[in-house]
């Protein structure tokens, strides 16, 4: 029988909020061990060339400043083999180029933050200077473009009653956590112990063995709490290596923290896209081809690559599809991941021109995807594992009240206000990798549960803690989770939506294990009452083993622990991951729907309100998925209307590289937010019916936003962020 569900679907709240809002909480740059001195990385100010000189005479004389390291002095770090993404790393001081403006040229290391700062500022530097290429608009691509064909596009194209040729462009956006980048390295002997703010410490593991060349086990990378990072913190930088080496070099423990200013070139951003499509369909509104050419900008010693073709592979029924994605190497620092990564970006697009086709043929948007579902995956021809997009589409106009929208741009105000309504779809893939977690049963029928998975928002500690309680039979204040230490069990990365779906089916495997281990002693205990009882016959609840159809018949797990002398149960759990070979296509879904309100007279967009519907599978906790949702909502509404890096192409600077003149969204910008979940499990994407939830819910927000403002103004914007002045 299966084990009864009590915590699992319950609105629990997390179970370290009050350690987070009190202060409490220790994350990365918390930690002090004795002797630590602090690091302020000096960054380079052009943007390509050589570093001819450091002169650090001034700042070395500083009282309290211990060393200024720069590749002039810095010890030579041993070669490292190739990795993800594919290209040059940027090393720490391994020689005199300058890549970026803001790569790091030198490193001071002072007694205290405040001379360190001095110092850092007294450091001279001085450059050979190259010509810097950043604008992805006038530099020329990489050769051997991502390519993806079915059909004959081009053929299928030319002969197509209605034809759309539409150019899409989006601005580079940066992940702006309120925790900025931080490491703290400490050496002992030749065994490293770093607290970093990582989303996959044994990731940072792997790099921070290789750069060193010391095993992997003489690395410990500690890392409980994370203050947001959107997939800023899903690999280490090459700052962490920086305090490492330093502390090395100090012999003392060293804590370096990126200034806000440093994190817009310091840790990765959403890429800026060129995006030039044409769809090709018939009168009926059924979609016949589709020729995709993108350009994204990578920098010139990594190829960053994210899978921005996938929608337009797979979301609608289209028997000719070409496609052709390519990098144009900039002087740049390397983009990086951005919550919804790809996905986010290619459904801007994709979910736009549909609305631009319902418009051309005087169809419902609605109804133009709807005419255009799938019934199997196109570009893998799998059968969906599970696709509830309809049910998204019927739910969300419902709850929206999508019977109001005029169809007419332009003709519904609000006195100076012009108000539109829009919608668009959503997809992720659902993401899986090997996972696994240790699980401890006590004497005293508490349990512990560990995994080395990390938690930068989404509440992992909350929602493994309800696995675990169901699969032992727990109440969730008896369950102890603890997260982030490299020494505990292995975990994949904390992002791509597979946390859950990877540690969470290694926590129910590890709790299967170990109620059956309880189980199988009991029945076998002749001094127990549920002694030759039929094991599969046995529940647990509350912490007691009891029979199903005779509830009165059982024992705690203290009492069997205790008369059998045992101090404790324990087993590992693990998830294998995904196959090699899938027998089906997974992925998650959503629609957005939104209302915007635009000035006639000035072009400024509010949104009035916003309801997203989502087929994510099983839902583990609904308090903590409308966390994730409303949080997405909001980066979403950053990205249509607000947030663009601004660069200096004469020498790369990044213009707005502070909260200050890099909008983001604020309270006073928020709508009115609605989450909805179709009901619904995928037990073929993996034992705990997740399908993942934390990315999905941003693709189709900003599509959704740019066709309510098309709708509310009659001009169709194709470049993100929409500002007001393209609405004048």
């Amino acid at each position: 029988m299966s084990q009864p569900q009590a915590a699992v679907g319950a609105a629990a709240p997390r179970i370290d909020a009050r350690l987070r809002v009190t202060g409490k909480a220790k994350y990365a740059a918390d930690n002090s061990p004795d002797g630590v001195v602090h690091a302020v990385i000096v960054d380079s100010s052009v943007g390509r060339g050589r570093v001819t000189g450091v002169d650090a005479r001034t700042a070395e004389a500083q009282p309290g400043v211990l060393k200024v390291i720069s590749h002039l002095n810095a010890p030579k770090l041993p070669p490292v083999q190739g990795g993800f993404p594919p290209g040059e790393p940027l090393r720490a001081f391994q020689d005199d180029r300058v890549r970026f403006f803001g790569q790091p040229v030198a490193v001071v290391v002072a007694t205290t933050l405040e001379v360190a700062q001095h110092a850092a500022s007294l450091v001279e530097v001085s450059y050979d200077a190259e010509p810097v290429s950043t604008d992805i608009s006038v530099a020329e691509p990489a050769d051997e473009p991502e390519t993806y064909a079915r059909g004959d596009a081009d053929g299928a194209l030319e002969s197509a009653p209605v034809r759309l040729d539409l150019t899409y462009r989006m601005a580079r956006n940066h992940h702006n956590p309120i925790e900025p980048a931080g490491t703290v390295a400490r050496w002992d002997g030749d065994r490293l112990t770093v607290w970093d703010k990582t989303q996959y410490v044994q990731g940072a593991v792997f790099t921070l063995s290789g750069e060193f060349g010391i095993p992997p086990s003489n690395v410990r990378v500690i890392s409980p709490f994370v203050g947001g990072a959107f997939g800023s913190a899903a690999r280490a930088w090459v700052h962490v290596v920086i305090a490492a080496l330093a502390a090395r070099e100090v012999k003392r423990p060293v804590k370096l923290v990126l200034t806000r200013r440093q994190l817009y070139f310091g840790v990765g951003y959403r890429p800026a896209y060129e995006y030039e499509l044409r769809l090709g369909g018939n009168r009926q509104g059924r979609l016949t081809a589709s020729v995709h050419d993108v350009r994204t900008e990578s920098s010139s010693y990594e190829r960053h690559n994210e899978h921005v073709l996938g929608p337009g592979q797979m979301l609608y029924s289209t028997p000719n599809v070409r496609q052709a994605y390519r990098h144009v190497p900039l002087d740049v620092s390397t983009p990086w991941f951005m919550r919804g990564p790809g996905y986010s970006s290619g459904a801007y697009c994709v979910e736009t021109a549909m609305d631009e086709l319902a418009h051309e043929l005087g169809l419902d948007p609605i109804e133009v995807r709807l005419r255009n579902e799938p019934a199997d995956d196109e570009s893998t021809d799998l059968p969906f594992s599970t696709r509830r997009l309809r049910d998204c589409y019927r739910v969300g106009a419902r709850e929206f009240g999508w019977h109001r929208r005029s169809p007419k741009p332009r003709s519904t105000r609000d006195g100076d206000w012009l108000i539109g309504m829009g919608m668009a779809a959503g997809v992720y893939d659902t993401q899986r990798s090997e996972a696994q977690a240790s699980v401890r049963l006590d004497a005293d029928g508490t349990a512990l549960v560990q995994s080395s998975t990390s938690d930068m928002g989404p509440g992992t500690a909350t929602s493994m803690s309800q696995v675990a309680a169901d699969a032992l039979g727990l109440t969730m204040r008896q369950v102890t989770f603890r997260l982030g230490d490299s020494l505990m069990p292995p975990a994949p990365v904390h992002a791509g939506s597979q946390t859950m779906a990877s540690v969470g089916s290694a926590v129910q495997d590890g709790g299967d294990k170990l109620r059956k281990q309880a189980i199988t002693l009991a029945v076998s205990d002749e001094g127990s009452p549920l002694h030759g009882a039929d094991a599969a016959d046995i529940v647990v609840r509350g912490g007691r083993l009891y029979v199903k159809d005779d509830p009165a018949r059982g024992e705690t797990y203290q009492r069997l622990l205790a008369r059998n002398d045992r101090t404790h149960l324990e087993a590992m759990g693990s998830y294998a991951g995904a196959p090699e070979t899938e027998k089906f296509s997974f992925y998650a879904y959503a629609a957005t729907f939104a209302e915007v309100a635009v000035d006639a007279r000035l072009g400024l967009v509010r949104l009035r309100r916003m309801v997203g519907v989502y087929d994510a599978g099983r839902i583990i906790n609904p308090r903590l998925a409308d966390s994730q949702a409303i949080g997405a909502m909001t980066g979403g509404i950053g990205q249509a209307i607000l947030e663009h890096t601004v660069t200096d192409h004469r020498d790369g600077r990044i213009v707005n590289a502070n909260l200050a003149d890099y909008l983001v969204p604020t309270h006073a910008d928020m709508p009115d937010l609605k989450a909805v979940y179709i009901e619904g499990e995928d037990y073929e994407a993996d034992p705990i019916g997740v399908k993942g939830l934390g990315e999905i819910v941003i693709v189709g927000v900003a599509p959704a936003i740019a066709n309510a403002v098309f709708n509310a103004t009659g001009r169709r914007i194709r470049e993100l962020p929409i500002k007001p002045e393209a609405l004048l």
